[in-house]
């Protein structure tokens, strides 16, 4: 007889943008699964949402919620993927940032990956907490009034953070018992004391830039019709916004017409 999964019956929200660091959503959320639990993406909008292979683009993945219909209280956790788009774009996001406030404000578990403390800081809540980020936003989080440890994996109450992609596998060791509230043992936790800004800049970025081939036409191609499909729907937008004007011009010249009329 198969021993029951440690997260089932467990919904663990995955928050995520366009620009989202593949690794760090597929690899979390196949272990969630494997475990039991029910994964639901939670985004800025419906539809699809593009992943990167650092700044190479990747797959797309299904939104099964917007952060406008997500209420925190339907979740046991939540997951925020880190890269170099998704979380600039969720910490500008109101809904997002008050999302991710409710998630905490219940003593849910969060966990968060490379840039994704940057949503944290952003909504209020990285005074007096623990954690690690990616190296580059370090100053961000120390500014945000957090303590920042350059290590693999940070556990603080209700928050997991780990560095970058590379520690992924850490991560992953560190998740389920987190998600399932197992205590942590590693000790006290430092705090007020941060770790010092980092030297160098960490190598991983670039070398896949250093690396990388020229693009083929169909990725042009492909890069050439988002671009497109952007343009035109910001003029189906100013189109719509001109046509609604333009009405407004002639509804306000006939009243007047009608009054002068009438004199």
């Amino acid at each position: 007889m198969n021993a029951p999964k440690k997260l089932a019956g467990k919904r663990i929200a995955v928050l995520a943008a366009d620009g989202f660091e593949k690794m760090e959503l597929v690899a979390p959320t196949a272990a969630l699964r494997e475990a039991g639990a029910e994964v639901v993406i939670v985004s800025l909008h419906a539809g699809r949402i593009r992943g990167m292979d650092v700044h190479q683009p990747a797959d797309l993945f299904p939104v099964d919620k917007t952060v406008h219909d997500a209420r925190a209280h339907e979740y046991d956790g939540l997951l925020i993927p880190g890269g170099y788009i998704s979380p600039d774009l969720l910490r500008q996001s109101a809904p997002a940032r008050d999302f991710v406030r409710a998630v905490n404000a219940l003593g849910r578990p969060i966990a968060s990956m490379s840039q994704a403390s940057l949503v944290l800081a952003s909504a209020g809540l990285a005074t007096n907490r623990t954690l690690t980020s990616w190296p580059g936003v370090r100053d961000d989080m120390v500014n945000a009034g957090a303590t920042w440890l350059n290590e693999e994996v940070v556990r603080d109450a209700n928050w997991l953070s780990s560095r970058c992609p590379e520690d992924i596998e850490a991560l992953i060791r560190e998740l389920i018992p987190f998600f399932v509230g197992e205590p942590d043992n590693r000790g006290v936790l430092r705090q007020g004391y941060s770790d010092p800004q980092p030297e160098e800049p960490s190598e991983m970025p670039g070398q896949p830039l250093r690396w990388l081939a020229s693009p083929s036409l169909g990725a042009m191609l492909g890069l050439a019709l988002v671009g497109v499909s952007v343009v035109a729907a910001n003029r189906r937008r100013r189109g719509k916004h001109d046509t609604d004007a333009e009405a407004e011009l002639s509804e306000s010249k006939a009243a007047r017409l009608g009054r002068a009329t009438q004199t």
